[in-house]
């Protein structure tokens, strides 16, 4: 549980003159609660209220789960067969109407601010937290650097299975059953996102779909994974060459590597987001292949694998020590040639430190 984080909301509401806190995304529940699930279909929310102690509400078959997580207030429950709003209108409305409620604008469907809507008519709903969760996620504590870095080493065994998982003949799908499998053997219960493994020429696409595309001589294999330990995530790219690159290939990798180094050694308290992104994308620019690298060069990472900041030409945001996010240029050129080259790391008093220490440079795999 963050008391600390939370007693932070609490400031922003007591600014904004706030009664309630509503929040329903699952990642910003287990980051403030310490309480982690997934509940479906289900309702799970956290309430926290400006004058009186906040409280979980879990379906019934997780409130014993939840007490017996770190969380340290009261959790309600509710069954299949109860209406979930009536309870929770009758748990707020023990302590007065709130009149004013804030929630997740970003994350809460409109069927279920319709139900808030409805059994509190005349609360003023209009405050979104998200931006201010947001904020209080972007400088991570020491504890927090020190489990994205376990989760970093976990990446980092996953693409060493990945790579001797790599022979002629190989599907990508078969690549991916590998390290999930043998991760799981070791204690690993939970992918960041869906593994990547791309080979030849689906490679070029940046967000493909693996398949039974087969690993052939001369080909550059792209791994995109991470995992979840211990609630937070980790996110690393690598591409390899089976067997001898072309020239081609070669120049197109050094390119990426250069960008992707070129930014990590920019990366220092003061500069912003934006400028980051313009380091890298200069080096990809002036060599001619910008219309190639086609996204941002990177996002926060914490509890979730994509979070505040977005690393894009134009956020005037300024890095401060203790963000954390990817560093990850690409050139993906269609029916040809893709790589991607991303570190996630953490920024320190004059640099930077990245989660994952796989080897950049190219390896090629006999």
């Amino acid at each position: 549980m963050n008391q600390n984080k939370m007693n932070e909301l609490k400031s922003w509401m007591a600014s904004e003159q706030i009664d309630l806190t509503y929040i329903s995304d699952p990642h910003h529940i287990a980051y403030f609660s310490g309480y982690t699930s997934d509940p479906h279909e289900r309702i799970l929310a956290l309430f926290i209220a400006l004058e009186d102690e906040p409280f979980l509400f879990t379906p019934a078959l997780e409130v014993e789960d939840a007490e017996n997580s770190s969380w340290a207030y009261p959790v309600h429950g509710y069954l299949d067969s109860e209406n979930p709003w009536e309870k929770i209108a009758q748990l707020i409305k023990k302590t007065g109407l709130p009149k004013k409620i804030a929630t997740e604008k970003e994350f809460l469907s409109v069927a279920r601010f319709d139900q808030l809507k409805a059994f509190f008519p005349e609360a003023d709903l209009s405050a979104n937290a998200v931006p201010v969760i947001e904020k209080l996620q972007l400088i991570k504590t020491k504890e927090e650097i020190n489990l994205l870095m376990e989760a970093g080493n976990w990446a980092d065994v996953a693409l060493e299975i990945g790579f001797q998982a790599v022979k002629e003949g190989a599907a990508e799908q078969e690549i991916i059953a590998e390290i999930e499998y043998q991760l799981k053997r070791r204690g690993v219960r939970a992918m960041s996102f869906d593994t990547l493994v791309l080979t030849g020429k689906n490679a070029a696409s940046p967000h493909g779909t693996p398949g039974k595309t087969t690993v052939k001589n001369g080909d550059f294999v792209l791994f995109d994974l991470g995992v979840v330990w211990k609630g937070y995530c980790s996110d690393v790219t690598r591409t390899i060459s089976f067997k001898e690159p072309t020239a081609f290939q070669r120049e197109i990798y050094e390119l990426v590597l250069k960008a992707q180094l070129a930014a990590a050694e920019a990366v220092k308290p003061g500069i912003t987001a934006g400028e980051l992104d313009t380091v890298a994308r200069l080096v990809i620019e002036e060599q001619g292949y910008g219309t190639y690298f086609n996204h941002r060069l990177g996002h926060g990472i914490g509890t979730t694998v994509h979070e505040y900041p977005s690393l894009i030409t134009g956020n005037n945001l300024v890095i401060e020590e203790g963000m954390c996010f990817s560093l990850e240029p690409g050139i993906y050129i269609p029916n040809n040639v893709g790589v991607r080259i991303e570190d996630c790391v953490y920024v320190t008093e004059n640099g930077c430190v990245p989660f994952t220490k796989t080897p950049k440079e190219l390896q090629i795999l006999e």
